[in-house]
């Protein structure tokens, strides 16, 4: 099942400069790479004479000061925000003061707002307090002359995350939920893999085109690659129940046997990926674990 998925790891880009992806967006590609951002956050500006921005990216002068260039006066309406980790949302509020534009996404209030022990990117991941001036819900839709965008609620990386359908174009702006340069990082207690498989099955319902994600360049054909990972996370788990019946009880024990040739700086986002699939199996009834899995507590199938 391994071999369903193929990733695109090429990407033409210069830090700064726009680059045209369809008709009427733009992207600029904010100077973040790293191990879980690929070459940087995605930030999307879409119309033609004003304009909604879409992930304003991290806390960074020169980027906002890029999308400000972008815009080359026309103004910018609105703010929307995919998910509150901090390399999509940092500069929501220096571009809100530059613009006047209404920040709109999920919002944090009904999640934990305190941060997990373990995360992949440092105590600062999250934005456990971003409160959008509107609050967008599952099916809302936001309207103006040049474009409709639909918010779809997608959670299993985050809780509150959300992808964007724009109306009539059959162009999806996914976020960090699908992504053609590599699978998504589901890591407990922010990620949920019941959550995230869920998701992943409500975009199949859906008709679009082409895919344009936070990280990374467009993605073709779609709906082969939601369905090539969804064979993946069914593979994986497979793996899991594959160990823990070989005598491997434990999350860390696991991890070096799914992931022999992990990068050193990518093993703790690899023992929370295997952290929820054992959560996701746990919930539905195939592994025990006498309290909460943490890395080092021994597992056991049901």
């Amino acid at each position: 099942m391994s071999h369903d998925l193929t990733f695109k790891t090429t990407m033409h880009f210069a830090y700064g400069v726009p680059a045209p992806v369809s008709p009427g967006i733009v992207r600029l590609v904010a100077n973040n790479p790293s191990p879980l951002t690929f070459k940087g956050t995605n930030t999307y500006l879409v119309g033609m004479t004003q304009l909604a921005v879409i992930d304003p990216g991290p806390r960074d002068a020169t980027h906002l000061a890029a999308i400000l260039k972008a815009a080359a006066g026309r103004p910018i309406r609105q703010i929307f925000v995919t998910h509150a980790h901090r390399d999509h949302v940092d500069s929501a509020a220096s571009l809100k003061a530059a613009t006047g534009a209404t920040i709109l996404g999920y919002g944090r209030e009904s999640f934990a707002p305190v941060g997990p022990d373990t995360n992949p990117q440092g105590s600062e991941f999250i934005d456990f307090v971003f409160a959008p001036d509107v609050k967008l819900a599952h099916g809302d839709v936001v309207e103006e002359k040049e474009w409709r965008l639909e918010a779809l609620h997608t959670p299993g990386h985050a809780p509150d995350h959300l992808c964007f359908t724009l109306g009539g174009r059959g162009v999806l702006f996914s976020g960090d939920h699908v992504m053609a340069w590599n699978t998504t990082l589901v890591a407990p207690p922010e990620g949920s893999m019941a959550d995230y498989v869920e998701s992943l099955e409500l975009l199949l319902l859906k008709q679009h085109s082409v895919y344009l994600p936070g990280h990374g360049g467009r993605l073709e054909d779609p709906q082969r690659t939601v369905r090539a990972y969804l064979l993946h996370r069914r593979w994986r788990e497979q793996q899991v129940l594959e160990a823990i019946r070989g005598g491997v009880g434990t999350i860390q024990s696991i991890v070096p046997i799914i992931y022999p040739a992990i990068d050193i700086k990518l093993s703790s986002a690899a023992a929370l990926s295997v952290q929820a699939h054992v959560e996701h199996l746990i919930a539905r009834g195939l592994v025990t674990c006498d309290g909460d899995p943490t890395w080092d507590r021994p597992l056991s199938l049901a």
